[in-house]
């Protein structure tokens, strides 16, 4: 193989953007346990090498996707939050939680996975702090000493539900519409 040739083969414009983008369709096809960075390599087309460039372990890959979860989680959270009316922002916020995790599973758990710890990770730290402060965000009315208690709460419930709806632990009816049971059970109807 000649230098040019070997150069062009493992030449990729932004390599850790198209790396994330196919892992995380790996993640969502096969879950955290089917990812490989050399399985990662041979779908993009690089060398088995080039994803050590930018992820030097398994560990390091799945913490940036879960990273990049945290980031989209919190967008759709804002986005509820920002359309509704102020008495439905905290409802709103809940059904954009569930719905994240429905939509997307293998990541929602991965996100919450005690495999990837916190500590350590200042990253993921700081990612999974940002999710959580938007649901602190719609508890600014209530006095200080209140706000981590309430938003606790909302999320206990809502990450309840979806983790109960994700196992299959509650069947839905026939006919019966995910997320107008969702909106039911936050109270956000």
């Amino acid at each position: 193989m000649s230098t040019s040739r070997r150069a062009e083969h493992y030449h990729h414009g932004d390599l850790r953007h198209a790396l994330l983008e196919a892992a995380m369709a790996m993640l969502e096809a096969e879950g955290a346990a089917g990812l490989g960075l050399r399985e990662l390599a041979r779908v993009v087309g690089v060398s088995p090498a080039a994803p050590y460039r930018h992820f030097d372990s398994k560990g390091r890959l799945l913490e940036a996707l879960a990273i990049t979860g945290y980031q989209r989680f919190s967008t759709a959270m804002w986005a509820a939050e920002r359309q509704s009316a102020p008495a439905r922002r905290i409802g709103a916020m809940g059904q954009a939680y569930v719905r994240f995790a429905l939509d997307n599973p293998n990541l929602f758990r991965l996100m919450f996975s005690p495999e990837l710890k916190r500590d350590g990770r200042p990253s993921l730290r700081l990612a999974a702090d940002a999710a959580f402060d938007t649901l602190k965000a719609v508890t600014a009315a209530l006095p200080e000493g209140e706000k981590r208690v309430a938003a606790l709460r909302a999320w206990a419930q809502v990450h309840g539900l979806a983790v109960l709806l994700l196992d299959g632990q509650i069947a839905l009816r026939p006919g019966e519409d995910v997320d107008a049971l969702v909106a039911a059970v936050i109270g956000a109807g």
